[in-house]
């Protein structure tokens, strides 16, 4: 088994993430993701600003194991070269000789498209062009490029924009020695390395079920034990908290997913194949992932700078809630005309239990945007406080007046995989020119040149399209005595955001409750349930191997990244709020 572990899930996670890593156990490689569309923007700000290009923090980590891991032959993998690579891996090797350690960095380039003729991509919703000069535009490789740097003997290996999944494809790739048409071996790595790119979410971590979850104060980290044939084991290190549960590890699939046609640049991964056992205490297998041959599109995320924002919010308490917003906004906008601005968004935000005509307490939000800082700022936000005297009884903020602050936005495009050419340095020389792409034509296992691979088999009955009620196991559904209750008395949830979209993933632990729930939670119903998503397009997904169901709801995050005004801007609560609605659920599946 190749033991691969994972110590960040984003930009700013637990710091000792590493060392508790390769001191809690044996493990082979360690890797991290720090990379989001938002952090590449975060990235962007830094660099203009003289910082560096990439995360710092990684290297802080390093400090801690670095040596260890040359000791014990531990390989380390890292995205945290962000938008340097090259700067990151020199930064590394800087950290090596002042701690005396002989070290080979590798780091991989290729994916910054900065500066490229971009009009042969193409957004994948819309199929529009790029409107405009991007800010950052970054591909998302593979894990072959990181296969080669391993297979040249980098100790530490670098990169820019990858798939978080890349980060334990490449290690799989180099001990397996995988072609690029071995398909499932390659899906299945690809959903090993989902299941841990966003570190504790797999152990227990954001759970529905928390209270499932022992000693969640020291949740400990994910690692897989990847086989040749990429299936693979998920478990954490002994000692730790946390949890690992079929129930953890289908919420961390569900997460940030569409279509169950999981797209990548080594795989496709059918997401509707995976097996899920519990093998033991904090083990669960994952196997059956069955793969198809990648797109001939690469993804490339493209961030833009947009303006700039600034949120002011007041507190409503007590008595007529709803009256007392519409007073505040109009005695803000006699200040500042609403129109003045280039985009407003308000929002009322129940606390607590909600609104009820006895009262309550709420927040009203008030979020501007506009191309001018000085407007969006101080004329804004000293408008609002200038109320506060001459408004609603019981008034009062929680954001002093303040300057705006700049905010971009992120769009996803497509760009044909062979005029991405990955390269690969290790010790600052190049490594096989480009040997280490997998993405030229005549590769094998990939269609030559931009022609649309073979159409893929059809997904089983079922998937993607609502259920009937043929399909749902007898004496479940209709007709039954009911109870009025919370949806997530017996669903869990997990949601999140890709860009301007939400996706939330509901899943069941018996067949009798998902033969329910395929018919009970219907797009229309999810809408009831769920106000904010109604009148928007949600699309549907059902994966039965997992007894769950995913929705993509469209447009919810408005332009995404730092461009959401909702108060829950990622999408991380949607799927809280749902298994807090109150429906009908029959009283034999309790």
């Amino acid at each position: 088994m190749l033991r691969v572990a994972n110590c960040s899930g984003f930009y700013g996670d637990r710091l000792s993430a590493a060392r508790e890593m390769v001191e809690g156990g044996p493990i082979d490689v360690l890797t991290g993701d720090w990379l989001a569309e938002l952090t590449m923007l975060i990235l962007a700000g830094n660099r203009a600003k003289g910082r560096p290009g990439y995360a710092t923090t990684f290297l802080r980590q390093l400090e801690e194991v670095l040596g260890t891991c040359v000791e014990r032959g531990v390989r380390i993998v890292s995205n945290a070269g962000g938008l340097d690579p090259a700067g990151c891996a020199g930064a590394v090797a800087g950290l090596a000789d002042r701690l005396g350690l002989r070290v080979r960095v590798a780091h991989v380039t290729g994916d910054d498209l900065s500066g490229r003729d971009l009009r042969g991509a193409r957004d994948p919703d819309t199929g529009e062009r790029p409107a405009a000069t991007p800010l950052t535009a970054n591909a998302y490789l593979g894990g072959r490029p990181i296969a080669a740097a391993l297979s040249a003997g980098a100790d530490v290996v670098v990169t820019g924009r990858v798939t978080d999944a890349a980060l334990v494809t490449g290690p799989g790739i180099w001990r397996y020695g995988w072609r690029p048409d071995d398909h499932d071996a390659l899906a299945g790595s690809v959903v090993a390395g989902h299941v841990i790119e966003c570190g504790c979410q797999a152990t227990g971590g954001n759970y529905a079920f928390f209270r499932e979850v022992p000693d969640p104060a020291r949740c400990g980290f994910p690692l897989v034990e990847l086989a040749a044939d990429g299936s693979c084991v998920v478990t954490k290190h002994p000692g730790t908290g946390g949890l690992v549960s079929v129930g953890t590890v289908t919420a961390q699939l569900l997460y940030e997913i569409g279509s169950p046609r999981y797209l990548g640049p080594d795989a496709v991964a059918r997401f509707d194949t995976i097996e899920l056992e519990q093998q033991g205490p904090d083990r669960v297998r994952i196997s059956g992932v069955r793969g198809e041959a990648p797109p001939p599109d690469l993804k490339v995320a493209l961030t833009y700078p947009a303006g700039y924002r600034n949120t002011m919010t007041l507190v409503l308490t007590g008595l007529d809630i709803e009256a007392k917003a519409r007073l505040a906004e109009e005695a803000v906008w006699a200040r500042v005309p609403r129109e003045t601005f280039d985009e407003v968004h308000v929002e009322l935000v129940p606390l607590g239990a909600g609104l009820s005509p006895a009262g309550g307490t709420a927040l009203l939000r008030i979020t501007v945007l506009d191309a001018d800082p000085g407007k969006a700022g101080r004329v804004f936000s000293s408008a609002v406080v200038e109320t506060a005297l001459a408004g609603y009884p019981g008034c009062y903020a929680l954001t002093p007046p303040g300057n705006a602050t700049p905010y971009g936005v992120y769009r996803p495009a497509l760009i044909p995989a062979e005029t991405v050419r990955p390269r690969v340095w290790l010790d600052g020389e190049e490594v096989g020119g480009d040997g280490a792409g997998p993405y030229g034509p005549g590769a094998p296992g990939r269609p030559d040149g931009p022609e649309t691979p073979e159409r893929p088999e059809p997904a089983p009955p079922g998937v993607g399209d609502d259920l009937v009620t043929e399909r749902v196991p007898p004496g479940v559904g209709d007709g039954l005595e009911t109870v009025r209750m919370p949806l997530g008395t017996i669903v869990g949830a997990r949601s999140g955001d890709k860009g301007g979209d939400a996706n939330l993933g509901v899943w069941v632990s018996t067949p009798e409750r998902f033969g329910w729930l395929t018919v009970h939670l219907t797009a229309e119903r999810l809408a009831r349930l769920l106000p904010a998503v109604a009148g928007l397009r949600i699309e549907r997904f059902e994966l039965p191997n997992l007894l769950a169901l995913n929705f993509v709801v469209h447009g919810l995050l408005g332009r995404g990244v730092s461009a959401g005004t909702r108060l829950d801007a990622q999408a991380k609560a949607l799927g809280e709020e749902l298994r807090a609605a109150l429906t009908d659920v029959p009283r034999a599946l309790l």
